[in-house]
C-alpha cells in the first residue's frame, strides 16, 4: 500500500459545480491524486462510511499507482442519462448526448410523484424515438410501489431495465417475480454497497448488474464480479458512474472496454460539470478509451482550501487505515 503521507503530499480537493443537481446534489467533491502510472482519484459520497469509502481508495490507488488491464475495444458506447427535470427540460438535457440511442431515467426522486415520473419518461421517448430506455429508481420504491409504476411506465413502452425499484435484494427478487418477465431488473446499489455482490444472483433478485469501478475497489474488482456474476447466473453488466471527475470517469471508460459482453455504459456524466479535470469527448453516443492529466490551470480553478480541503484528507487517512 502506498505511504499515506505520499499520498496527502499529492492530493488535490476539487468541487466541480454541476449544471442540474443530481443526486440531491449541486457540486460534486473528490480528492485527485498523481502516482507513477498516472492520476487516481477519491471522491466516495459524504453518506459512505469509512469502511465503504475505503472502497474508492483503492480504485483511485490502482489508477495512480498501478495502472489498468489492456482494454478489448478501444471505445464504448454509453447512454443518455436524465435527471429528474421536467418534460420541458428533457431536450436540453438530451442534447448533451449526440449520437445516444440508450437513455437512463431517473425516477422516484423524493418530493415527486409516479405522474411526474410517467411524464418525464414519455418526454425521452419523444425526444429519442426508437431509443431503449431505462428507469432508475435509486431504491426509492416499496415492492407494491415499483410494481404500480413500472406497470404504469411500460405502458408507454418496453423497458430496458429497471434499476434498483427497491432497496434490498429480497425486494428485488420479489419486483422480479411479479412483473414475470416484463421488464428486466438491474441492481446497482445491491451490487456496490454490499458485503457479498453475489447474493443477487443467489436470490434471482436481477438480470443486470450495474458496476462502478470506485464502490468495488477498482477495474480488476469490477472485472472479477462480472465474471463471477456472469458465471454464477448469466447475469450482464452495465458499467456505469459514480459521477466522477473525468480523472475517475478514465477508469471507467476502461473498465466498460474491458468487459467481455457489456451494455451501453452509464458514463456519459462528464456534461453535468461547468468544469472538470479533462474532457471525454462525446462521439456519435460513444467514448473513446483514453486517460486525462489534469492541467495546473484546471485544478487551479476548481480546488478547494481550508476546512473543506483539511475535511477531505482527513478522510482520506482514515480510509487508508481500512483500505491497507
Amino acid at each position: 500500500m502506498v505511504d499515506v503521507d505520499e499520498l496527502v503530499a499529492a492530493a488535490r480537493v476539487v468541487r466541480l459545480p454541476m449544471r442540474v443537481r443530481f443526486r440531491g446534489i449541486t457540486a460534486r467533491e473528490a480528492v485527485v491524486f498523481e502516482g507513477p502510472a498516472g492520476w487516481g482519484e477519491f471522491g466516495p459520497f459524504p453518506e459512505y462510511d469509512d469502511a465503504e469509502a475505503a472502497h474508492w481508495l483503492r480504485a483511485g490507488i490502482e489508477a495512480a499507482y498501478q495502472g489498468f488491464p489492456v482494454p478489448l475495444r478501444d471505445a464504448v458506447p454509453v447512454n443518455a442519462t436524465v435527471p429528474a427535470v421536467g418534460p420541458s427540460r428533457v431536450p436540453e438535457v438530451l442534447a448533451r448526448f449526440p449520437g445516444c440511442r440508450v437513455a437512463k431515467v431517473k425516477v422516484a426522486e423524493t418530493g415527486q410523484t409516479l405522474a411526474q415520473d410517467v411524464a418525464r419518461v414519455a418526454a425521452v421517448r419523444a425526444a429519442m424515438p426508437g431509443a431503449a430506455i431505462r428507469v432508475d429508481a435509486n431504491g426509492g420504491w416499496t415492492v407494491d410501489q415499483a410494481e404500480r409504476a413500472l406497470t404504469r411506465l411500460l405502458d408507454g413502452g418496453p423497458l430496458d431495465y429497471a434499476e434498483q425499484p427497491c432497496a434490498t435484494v429480497e425486494e428485488l427478487a420479489e419486483v422480479r417475480r411479479r412483473l414475470g418477465g416484463a421488464c428486466d431488473i438491474a441492481a446497482d446499489e445491491s451490487i456496490r454497497r454490499a458485503d457479498d455482490p453475489m447474493r443477487v444472483a443467489q436470490l434471482g433478485a436481477a438480470d443486470v448488474a450495474v458496476v462502478k469501478v470506485a464502490p468495488l475497489g477498482g477495474v480488476r474488482a469490477v472485472l472479477d464480479v462480472a465474471a463471477a456474476l456472469k458465471a454464477a447466473a448469466g447475469v450482464r453488466v452495465t458499467v456505469s458512474s459514480a459521477l466522477d471527475t473525468a480523472v475517475g470517469l478514465s477508469a471507467g471508460i476502461v473498465a466498460a472496454a474491458c468487459v467481455p459482453d457489456g451494455n451501453a455504459a452509464g458514463l456519459g456524466t462528464g456534461g453535468f460539470f461547468t468544469a472538470d479535470l479533462g474532457e471525454h469527448p462525446l462521439v456519435d453516443g460513444a467514448l473513446r478509451v483514453r486517460t486525462v492529466a489534469p492541467t495546473e490551470a484546471q485544478l487551479a480553478a476548481v480546488e478547494v482550501t481550508g476546512e473543506r480541503r483539511q475535511w477531505w484528507l482527513d478522510r482520506l487517512r482514515r480510509c487508508h487505515v481500512l483500505a491497507g
